[in-house]
């Protein structure tokens, strides 16, 4: 469960249409389990399922297939892969959701081994350490980060400042007057963004912005949160919180804003490669020759 929870913080978020539910999603499937947490900005929900839960599950909603649960998991991933890396996939699974007092099922509907395939997805509540480690606790480092860059910005214009200031005292004139700026002013700057800027600025709408403009930023905060939690296990601290974003500013800032899509994911547990949702082997499927028998959904 360890290897799954530490898979799942460094994977990044999706944005979800599903018919009229905008959702934000992350999932991380092994051949031993899979978790997901759900969001639409208002509440959390998540699910962690191990293969003998798998194995129940597809049992009751898929009676025709007889396979191990590896050979399910592998096959949501292989749905649930494009779906949150917006790659479009027409005819190759339907999705859906329902919202059931405190839970959330996601419905997954697609074939497998020439056979009708469905899967449920029962999401309950997050906790509020959870939803700390998911959300709270990285969009916290993301603002000090972003903090940062902003003082190292204002410190590189007052040194350009200073550079045409000796440029022009040493008699350098602009060739085109409309290349003439006025010296930097952090102070008359960050009151007119507030004024002007931050209304749009700070527009969250369906959680789409974050989704598409700020994935390699979260990925590289949460980066440093399971980089942290290794270093406590390898030499046996008590748990404490992760170190300040500011320490590691520089490091995080340096890397150019790419889509999501393309984000690479950082390293997680020994066996799982970066940046998917953990594929697996793909076992042989059966088929139970029964007659006249159709799928629970069918």
């Amino acid at each position: 469960m360890e290897e799954l929870e530490q898979g799942l913080l460094a994977q990044p978020w999706a944005w979800l249409q599903l018919d009229e539910n905008s959702l934000l999603a992350k999932a991380y499937i092994t051949k031993q389990g899979y978790a997901l947490l759900v969001s639409d900005l208002q509440e959390v929900w998540h699910e962690y399922a191990d293969a003998s839960v798998v194995h129940q599950r597809a049992k009751m909603l898929n009676k025709r297939l007889i396979a191990p649960p590896e050979a399910f998991l592998c096959h949501l991933d292989d749905l649930l892969r494009p779906l949150l890396k917006d790659i479009v996939c027409p005819g190759k699974a339907t999705f859906s959701c329902d919202r059931m007092a405190e839970t959330l099922i996601l419905r997954v509907q697609s074939e497998l081994s020439g056979l009708p395939f469905y899967w449920n997805f029962h999401c309950v509540l997050a906790s509020p350490s959870l939803v700390s480690q998911h959300l709270i606790r990285p969009l916290m480092g993301m603002s000090l980060a972003l903090q940062c860059q902003v003082r190292d910005l204002a410190a590189l214009l007052r040194m350009k400042d200073l550079e045409i200031q000796d440029y022009q005292e040493s008699g350098a004139t602009l060739s085109r007057d409309r290349l003439k700026t006025e010296p930097f002013e952090e102070n008359s700057f960050l009151e007119q963004f507030m004024v002007e800027k931050l209304p749009e600025a700070c527009g969250v709408g369906d959680g789409r912005p974050f989704v598409t403009n700020l994935q390699n930023l979260y990925l590289a905060v949460t980066r440093q949160e399971v980089q942290a939690r290794r270093k406590q296990q390898d030499t046996g601290d008590p748990p404490t919180s992760s170190a300040s974003p500011q320490g590691t500013d520089h490091q995080l800032l340096n890397q150019q804003e790419e889509p999501a899509s393309s984000a690479p994911s950082p390293p997680v547990p020994e066996k799982e490669p970066p940046g998917t949702l953990g594929p697996v082997q793909r076992p042989q499927l059966s088929k139970v020759k029964r007659r006249k028998l159709r799928g629970l959904f069918s």
